[in-house]
């Protein structure tokens, strides 16, 4: 399949290939053409430039043209943390935070995660299956092109299990790139709750082995926190997990800063996520590290706590990523680009770093960077079309909307 994009207002997001993820200053350049064209062939972007040197393209065959004028192009959104795959909504514990009740007080009284993990585990693996496919076919069209998806609804051996089974089954019958996530530890489960050590034995001794066996995840995360689980119980599970070949990715200081960041550090975590509450210290322990950073604004927004200072962090030189944090608790949503209409009015974000923070930065945070996340040659056609806008500042500035018209993945159209 060949296709040709021609006439495109403002093509944005332009790196080069070798470019893995963009720090500090860096952010704030959003490579853009404009009156560009770009090309596609067998699913992957072959060449793009100004219309003035429109090429001569005649020995394509089958050569579809898509006339854009007026429109922007960008690539897609990478959505580097969700929890897609849950087995029903929490829309019982809306109506009791409006009431007043924190996130923390309604998961002591049973609510929360324990609630999702109950829910799920009745489920059978056609229903998760079927509701996640179906969640995905939404984000899609939002503009998402890539995407994480974490376990942690099981909190047992077949539930964790079952739900890594259903995030293999969608990479391979979904067209979104799929990562995969290993994250028993997202809470005690109330049959452990006066046996920490023996959920965590569980989880060491039976279900990371199970994980890597089978080969079911590109990822362990723990929600390091207060009331969940501590720094020691998270470097044991990262310790162990590591071993058996998986790659750390962690909640860290959504509540407290208890020492999550320096803990993922020392594991080399791929990223860290959530960092609503952060310290000079965090931010300094990050510097000259691989470990990106990761907001995740909706959760904010839904659970009405403090926003991730990407401000700060920016201004520290350190890269920055944009996720959804999908999930049926606290961020019942994935549309990425609420989460970037969030990070530039509650995060002190220009459009240019909050479009690269959602784009190349989340590919990174995914391990996707050689493939996903800007524009350049070789790389998977995951493009999103707007509608006639005179700005890409027009994207963030119009929250509540999408502002995307067409949706290509793998040089397809959705």
């Amino acid at each position: 399949m060949k296709v040709l994009f021609k006439n495109i207002k403002k093509l944005s997001g332009i790196l080069p290939i070798e470019v893995q993820k963009l720090s500090g200053i860096q952010m704030a350049n959003l490579e853009s053409i404009d009156d560009a064209w770009l090309a596609v062939e067998d699913g992957l972007i072959a060449d793009y430039g100004e219309m003035k040197d429109w090429p001569g393209i005649s020995d394509w065959r089958d050569l579809e043209v898509v006339d854009v004028s007026g429109k922007m192009i960008l690539p897609c959104w990478c959505d580097s943390h969700t929890h897609i795959v849950y087995a029903a909504s929490r829309a019982e514990e809306f109506e009791d935070r409006i009431k007043g009740l924190s996130y923390e007080e309604i998961a002591q009284r049973g609510g929360g995660i324990l609630n999702s993990a109950a829910k799920l585990n009745i489920a059978s693996e056609d229903e998760l299956y079927n509701s996640a496919f179906a969640r995905l076919n939404d984000v899609m069209l939002m503009g998402t092109g890539a995407i994480e998806i974490k376990s942690g609804y099981g909190l047992n051996l077949e539930g964790e299990l079952k739900m890594l089974r259903v995030i293999q089954r969608l990479k391979q019958n979904h067209p979104l790139e799929i990562r995969s996530t290993f994250l028993g530890a997202h809470a005690i489960p109330s049959k452990y709750k006066n046996n920490r050590e023996g959920y965590l034995d569980l989880i060491i001794r039976e279900m990371i082995p199970a994980v890597a066996i089978e080969k079911l995840a590109e990822y362990i995360d723990v929600f390091c926190e207060t009331n969940y689980f501590t720094i020691e119980d998270t470097d044991k599970i990262l310790t162990a997990a590591v071993k058996h070949g998986l790659i750390p990715k962690i909640h860290v200081n959504q509540f407290n800063s208890i020492g999550g960041i320096q803990i993922g550090i020392k594991h080399n975590a791929l990223s860290v996520d959530h960092l609503e509450v952060m310290r000079d210290e965090d931010i300094e322990a990050l510097k000259g590290t691989s470990t990106i950073p990761v907001a995740l604004p909706g959760c904010s927004l839904f659970i009405k706590i403090p926003y991730t200072p990407g401000r700060k962090i920016i201004d520290a030189g350190l890269p920055l990523a944009l996720a959804t944090d999908y999930n049926p608790g606290s961020a019942p949503s994935g549309n990425m680009n609420l989460v970037v209409s969030l990070a530039c009015i509650h995060m002190n974000m220009t459009p240019a770093e909050s479009i690269n923070a959602a784009t190349i930065n989340g590919a990174y945070a995914m391990g996707l960077h050689d493939s996903h996340g800007s524009i350049a040659i070789g790389k998977k056609a995951n493009l999103m079309v707007t509608k006639e806008i005179n700005s890409i500042a027009e994207i963030p500035y119009s929250f509540g909307q999408n502002m995307i018209k067409e949706v290509w993945i793998n040089g397809t159209k959705k």
